[in-house]
């Protein structure tokens, strides 16, 4: 058996590189979704910039081109099976997919009415589902890609004080989904991996009932003492989708400051 030969060291930088790629990021109108934009596009990467606000989308893309990278914007609603099957036509195969649209609410089980799960597990589980399906499909018959889905810690731990089974339970679902798309596309070039945060600043804590008020216990919980930033979750996912990731696949990364070791 023959040792690989190592990369060398302007081979392992290049290998982080995306230039002459094309990435599209779900959500990309705040938060996450926008720091992913960033990273993929800083990187050397085209970015298509989708949310299912326009305005959020084409905001982001903007940003990006005022710093002399390369973007555009398109709506996209996530759970419809319709918007994603015709930006797929329009766009043709991809290299980087990034499923970061998301949403959360907060309501304990006994009372959480069937509007509220189903519209949690359709963006958070569906819409991730019905993204990788149409667009790895692309990428399949292209040859391959690489996908990255955003989990989270909720995916592994129940949070507390907050209720949120729905969150929970989407979360984990998509760690499997992850996982069993790395399977069943492994030996067709397309790598499919997750990364799962910690509470990260966002706009998504508004909508958890009294975020602000939990902030102080959270980040007692967390072993780094903080909540994390986007573009900490951006960095991985950037190294995920990168070809200095070319044998990792099927694996949740957690960027979490340690929360998940409790």
């Amino acid at each position: 058996m023959t040792a690989r030969q190592g990369a060398g060291a302007k081979g392992y930088a290049e290998k982080l590189r995306l230039n002459g790629k094309r990435a599209l990021v779900t959500g990309a109108g705040q938060g996450i979704g926008a720091a992913c934009a960033e990273a993929l596009a800083a990187t050397g990467a085209h970015v298509i910039c989708t949310d299912i606000a326009l305005a959020r989308a084409e905001a982001t893309a903007q940003a990006l081109r005022a710093n002399g990278l390369t973007a555009e914007a398109h709506a996209l609603d996530v759970t419809s099976t319709a918007a994603i099957e015709a930006l797929s036509e329009k766009l043709g195969a991809l290299d980087i997919l990034v499923c970061n649209a998301g949403v959360v609410t907060s309501a304990g089980a006994e009372v959480m009415s069937d509007a509220d799960w189903d519209f949690v597990i359709q963006v958070n589980l569906t819409g991730v589902f019905r993204c990788c399906r149409t667009f790895g499909r692309a990428m399949l018959a292209a040859g391959g890609g690489a996908i990255v889905n955003i989990g989270s810690m909720s995916g592994q731990i129940v949070n507390t004080p907050q209720p949120q089974c729905h969150y929970n339970a989407s979360k984990a679902a998509v760690h499997q989904l992850t996982r069993s798309l790395a399977v069943e596309w492994a030996t067709r070039g397309v790598r499919v991996n997750a990364v799962a945060p910690t509470y990260i600043a966002t706009p998504l804590l508004d909508d958890v009932k009294n975020g602000a008020a939990l902030m102080a216990r959270w980040n007692d919980l967390t072993p780094m003492g903080r909540m994390g930033q986007p573009d900490e979750v951006a960095s991985a996912v950037q190294f995920l989708a990168s070809d200095a990731a070319s044998l990792i696949t099927g694996t949740i990364l957690n960027v979490d400051a340690g929360y998940t070791c409790l």
